[in-house]
């Protein structure tokens, strides 16, 4: 089998390790890819926004499947690309990535399909109307700018004056661009978070192992959001009764209305829940593998995760069976000085060398660049440190001894990451 990886950060460095591990007989692809992926994957360049060069990639490949990582790509229709050309790829259509790509669209069609989710104040397109809205709504509030926005585009805040800076740069100032031309009011919920990943063929699916992962970007949930600063996966975070509620009222009902609606759907699907006292809602939708908990999902995937791709992509996912690893799994961010407003790079990596590294560990890279023999940052978020372990304590251990015998001038990340475990209460 050839498979195809659309993407170049650590998600895909994760995705591209793990697809290679079902057999010997597997080549796997990845493009653009970077530094670190080379060591798993035959990297080629990309522009991720070009549908039509990346089925060129395909079709010239021979690829048998191809797995999208990042979201832009299916936003920009991808899948439809590939679908018209009778290629096989694993990500939805650009119908059903509205999902992500647009937070309006999302709410509607939660609100339209009877899924769990915030109450809204309204759309607005002007941001006057925005600040004449603050005086009157219940804090805290969450913001959301429409579009993609890199995982910065939403704020929850119980401060007045952080909103209305925040109204500032999205509409005023447009640091997001088109993506901030509307934004989107609601309440601000309160419960626990929950990261539940499912991948589907449109009418049947597969949860993947269960996560949590940490968006603010200094310990204790301090600071601004960022793409994600760490993640755990344990079976301990999620019991039985309260997963079979998500399924019931979220996750089948989602699935049911795409159908309803008329727009296909095979891929991973993202569920972001908060886990209230009325039961769990959405945050919001990813039509994609979360990152950074894929890098903590592929250490517990104990099956042939490219066959079970294949079978998503050719719509015949009900006749898998996936098998999970007991072993707890944890993943650390390293980012560079700056992250996430602006990162700088260029600094020179050390103790990357994986014979050095502690059992069960496992070092994915997001942003590097290599020079001759060395490695180099080239972005915000620059290694993902993953780890399992017989136990989560375990787990943790292995990965923060490996972080911390990895330097790099400026390197930060969150030192809490899995430090106390939290089991779900049933809602």
């Amino acid at each position: 089998m050839k498979i195809l990886v659309i993407g170049g950060g650590g998600r895909e460095h994760a995705l591209a390790w793990r697809l290679g591990r079902g057999s010997s007989a597997y080549s796997v692809y990845c493009s653009p890819g970077n530094s670190g992926i080379e060591a798993d994957a035959q990297c080629s360049p990309l522009d991720v926004k070009n549908p039509q060069a990346a089925a060129d990639l395909a079709a010239r490949l021979g690829a048998d499947v191809t797995v999208v990582g990042p979201e832009l790509p299916l936003v920009s229709g991808i899948a439809d690309e590939f679908a018209a050309r009778g290629l096989k790829i694993l990500g939805p259509v650009r119908a059903a990535a509205q999902l992500e790509g647009s937070k309006i669209f999302a709410k509607k069609f939660m609100e339209r399909h009877g899924i769990p989710t915030a109450s809204t104040y309204g759309i607005f397109e002007s941001p006057l109307d925005v600040y004449t809205e603050l005086c009157a709504v219940d804090w805290p509030l969450v913001i959301k700018a429409d579009g993609l926005c890199a995982g910065k585009g939403v704020l929850v805040t119980s401060s007045p004056d952080e909103a209305t800076a925040f109204v500032d740069r999205v509409m005023e100032r447009c640091e997001f661009g088109d993506a901030g031309r509307q934004i989107l009011l609601e309440e601000g919920l309160s419960g626990e978070e929950l990261s539940y990943i499912i991948l589907t063929d449109g009418k049947d699916f597969m949860p993947m192992a269960p996560t949590r992962d940490y968006k603010r970007v200094f310990d204790g949930g301090a600071g601004p959001n960022t793409g994600g600063m760490g993640a755990y996966s344990t079976n301990e975070i999620l019991p039985k009764d309260v997963e079979r509620r998500i399924i019931e009222s979220i996750v089948q009902p989602t699935l049911n209305g795409l159908a309803a609606d008329g727009i296909p759907y095979r891929g991973f699907l993202y569920f972001g829940l908060m886990l209230t006292a009325d039961g769990p809602k959405v945050l919001e939708y990813n039509c994609r593998l979360g990152d950074p908990e894929t890098e903590v999902i592929v250490l517990r995937a104990d099956f042939d995760f490219a066959a079970a791709c294949l079978a998503a992509a050719e719509g015949k996912l009900g006749s898998f069976q996936p098998k999970w690893s007991p072993n707890p799994a944890v993943c650390v961010v390293m980012a560079s000085e700056g992250y996430p407003g602006h990162p700088k790079t260029g600094a020179r990596i050390s103790g990357l060398n994986a014979k050095e590294l502690p059992e069960g560990v496992v070092v994915f890279h997001a942003a590097t660049k290599r020079v001759d023999s060395e490695y180099y940052t080239s972005g915000g978020r620059v290694l993902m440190v993953s780890g399992s372990g017989r136990t989560l304590a375990e787990a943790r251990k292995g990965v923060y001894d490996a972080v911390r015998g990895i330097r790099f001038d400026g390197a930060h990340y969150r030192t809490d990451i899995a430090a106390e475990e939290k089991r779900v209460a049933a809602t």
